[in-house]
């Protein structure tokens, strides 16, 4: 879902660059545009930990450096991004102005106690954990966990630049936080562990709202990748 989300950004971008230089007659490198997004999914955040509102004018000045005609497709995809990795919401407070307000995913507020400048927010991590634990029947085996986590980029033993070590984050800090149960197996001989939904992640969320989160992402990556032709799949299956 991650490697998806990445690319319908970096491809609505590209389509969206030909329409607005076309419609500007100014030509921005596609290079330019990645920068400008990959900035403001950093500036985001740390108006986030800081609960800090932001603006459409303070985002032109400090982040896309006037480049207004760029602001919607910038905007928009980085927003995406930010709510499928790190788990936090950009929302419109004030239309006429064009402020907004950033606020956690779902209701969970594991990022809350995280101080401003710090730590990037995670709970978009904690997302597909939880998702996870759903599909193997309310309880995960670990070695599921950390095969669906490596697939992401995100190693145990490897310090991830915006999760840092998982198994510390999800066997202690999560479980500290109530969010995750982490438990050996009953009479599992060599001992197996598996993940569970801690207390606190009943109290903030559901299953029915993590479930309404995935369809939405998925059903964006289906719109960006619609299924091969019958003639195109068959192609590709020759070629392969």
């Amino acid at each position: 879902l991650l490697g998806a989300e990445a690319e319908v950004a970096a491809s609505a971008s590209a389509s969206s660059l030909t329409v607005s230089s076309v419609a500007t007659g100014e030509f921005l490198p596609p290079e330019a545009l990645k920068e400008m997004k990959a900035n403001l999914i950093k500036f985001l955040p740390f108006k986030y930990l800081a609960k800090e509102l932001t603006s459409q004018a303070e985002i032109l000045k400090k982040v896309l450096r006037d480049n207004k005609e760029h602001f919607p497709v910038v905007f928009s995809q980085a927003s995406h991004c930010l709510e499928l990795v790190c788990g936090v919401e950009v929302k419109e407070v004030d239309p006429r102005e064009h402020i907004y307000i950033m606020v956690p995913n779902l209701g969970l507020t594991c990022d809350v106690m995280l101080s401003s400048g710090q730590s990037m927010p995670k709970a978009g991590l904690l997302v597909l954990i939880l998702s996870l634990i759903m599909q193997n029947g309310d309880r995960a085996p670990e070695e599921k966990v950390w095969g669906a986590l490596s697939r992401l980029g995100v190693c145990v033993g490897s310090v991830h630049c915006v999760f840092g070590e998982p198994r510390t984050l999800l066997t202690h800090v999560w479980v500290q936080e109530g969010y995750l149960e982490y438990r050996q197996v009953p009479y599992s001989y060599p001992a197996r562990y598996e993940f569970l939904w801690g207390p606190r992640a009943y109290a903030e969320t559901s299953k029915r709202e993590v479930m309404a989160f995935l369809l939405r992402i998925k059903e964006r990556a289906s719109r960006a990748f619609p299924p091969l032709s019958a003639e195109a799949a068959r192609e590709e299956d020759e070629a392969a």
